[in-house]
């Protein structure tokens, strides 16, 4: 990495930001009309995850259990009450310098149910107004159209992504977002780490396994993932079609996984758990499926059902942009038995014996970064952006009442030089950076607020208690000082 701060560069207009989930921040989970999601009846899961399949279990009695009204059980229904404290975040991104503030639209805020024929003015207006007060700092919204947050309603009728009529009510949905909040936003996402079905069904699709006793649930998996494939194409054509100026990207997970050793066994085994990655980004930005997927679904004997037009609308809906999350790295082998596994970001890989671990098995590594840039443009030829990012910790206040957080700002200062190598030594297309979390909100893996990512403090905690004050970090300043020297001062 540059050595020299005199080398660090970054092009004029570089989007620097953060980045939010309505389901993680906004609360008021029942008022004003919105309508109940999955992320509404996750109970409260926390600690380190060394399981990250039982993390994401769901049943249909936990489902059904979820329509009480116990928040403190719930804690996505409360989240940090973004919906009411909105003007007082965006003033501090502002402050922060903020170029670019990424956050994601609630269908159920939009359509109560998605089969209303007309959406919900109150959800119409609540991002109306955020997005003009992004506006009034000069921020630009990115904006993710479906992140985690599927309608109960779906789940219930369709079962989830698995049902062909998603795709219809998605469109419709996502016209309606254009119509109205088009004349704020020049960029959008269609779905949040679009790869992720095949991981946790539940967030990414409302799949829930018992429902699925007619067919094999990871075909049912494929099947849904087929579905969000054409939804997203068909947003991207309709969006194009609205504001031909608009860029649509998609958005995936960079898992990053090192061979554990150099025995071919274990590259092999590393390459195709890469190519599970890389599979639906591949149609996103290809138009088609790459043929390695579809000998996957044969081989296994499954079926995807494709109607008379859908090759064609792959093809008409190509995304502008890659982006994507990137947290951690760890390693793979062909053989991982006996080897001590480290949870990450929704998976489990080999734990890397060169990486330190954060409290909840994160291993951090930057240069983990600049070589995902390398190989996602390598790829796709296409324009990246790095949306989400950021190191998870337990903060505390501090008797002076600081929080003193010199790991986040260290994390962040490897993270951004390893960006400035991958544009000025290899020539990496990077249009922008949001740092995920950018102020303190629950987490998605475990749904606790102990694991905090913000420069911003929110005193609440897990339960709830507190009083949802907003405090700056050290963290703050520090970031406030990187954005205004574009990325050069990081002392």
């Amino acid at each position: 990495m540059y050595t020299n701060q005199s080398e660090l560069r970054f092009p004029q207009g570089f989007l620097w930001g953060g980045a939010t989930a309505a389901n993680q921040c906004e609360g008021a989970w029942d008022i004003d009309g919105k309508g109940m999601t999955i992320q509404d009846c996750l109970e409260f899961r926390a600690g380190n995850i060394s399981n990250m399949t039982k993390q994401f279990a769901f049943t249909s009695e936990d489902l059904n259990k979820a329509q009480s009204v116990n928040t403190i059980n719930y804690p996505k229904r409360r989240g940090i009450d973004f919906y009411h404290h909105y003007k007082e975040d965006i003033a501090l991104f502002a402050e922060m310098g903020f170029k670019v503030y990424r956050m994601s639209i609630c269908w159920s805020r939009i359509f109560t149910d998605p089969e209303d024929e007309t959406p919900n003015e109150k959800g119409i207006e609540f991002y109306v107004n955020v997005l003009k007060e992004c506006k009034k700092y000069n921020i630009e919204p990115l904006v993710t159209l479906s992140h985690y947050d599927v309608p109960v309603a779906l789940i219930k009728k369709y079962r989830g992504w698995y049902g062909r009529e998603c795709v219809g009510l998605f469109v419709k949905y996502a016209k309606v977002c254009f119509e109205h909040f088009g004349p704020y936003v020049k960029y959008w996402l269609t779905f949040n780490e679009v790869d992720a079905m095949l991981r946790h069904p539940v967030t990414s699709g409302g799949l829930i396994e018992d429902q699925f006793e007619d067919v094999p649930f990871e075909q049912a998996m494929y099947q849904a993932m087929h579905h969000q494939m054409i939804a997203s194409a068909l947003a991207v054509k309709a969006g194009h079609e609205l504001y031909p100026d608009a860029q649509i990207g998609c958005m995936m997970t960079k898992l990053c996984f090192y061979p554990y050793t150099c025995k071919p066994e274990d590259n092999l085994a590393t390459q195709q758990r890469m190519r599970s990655i890389y599979r639906y980004v591949d149609i996103q930005v290809f138009g088609e499926y790459p043929i390695y997927l579809k000998k996957e679904i044969s081989n296994k004997g499954y079926t995807v059902k494709f109607e008379e037009n859908d090759e064609q609308i792959l093809k008409e809906g190509i995304v502008d942009f890659v982006s994507f999350s990137y947290y951690m790295t760890s390693c793979w082998a062909a053989d991982t038995n006996g080897l001590e596994l480290s949870p990450g970001n929704t998976f489990n890989g080999v734990k890397n014996p060169y990486l330190p671990s954060s409290e909840w098995g994160w291993q951090t590594d930057a240069s983990g970064l600049r070589y995902s840039l390398v190989e996602l443009y390598d790829r796709f030829r296409k324009p990246l952006f790095i949306v989400e990012n950021g190191l998870g910790a337990r903060d505390t206040v501090s008797e002076d009442g600081h929080i003193h957080d010199p790991y986040r700002k260290a994390y962040l200062k490897e993270h951004v030089c390893a960006m400035s190598d991958a544009i000025n030594l290899d020539g990496v297309d990077l249009m922008g950076y949001t740092w995920w979390g950018c102020i303190d909100l629950l987490s998605e893996s475990t749904r606790e607020m102990s694991k905090r990512y913000g420069f911003i403090y929110v005193d609440l905690d897990d339960y709830g208690s507190g009083t949802g004050k907003r405090i700056k970090k050290d963290s703050f300043d520090y970031y406030k000082q990187v954005i205004a020297s574009n990325g050069t001062m990081l002392e």
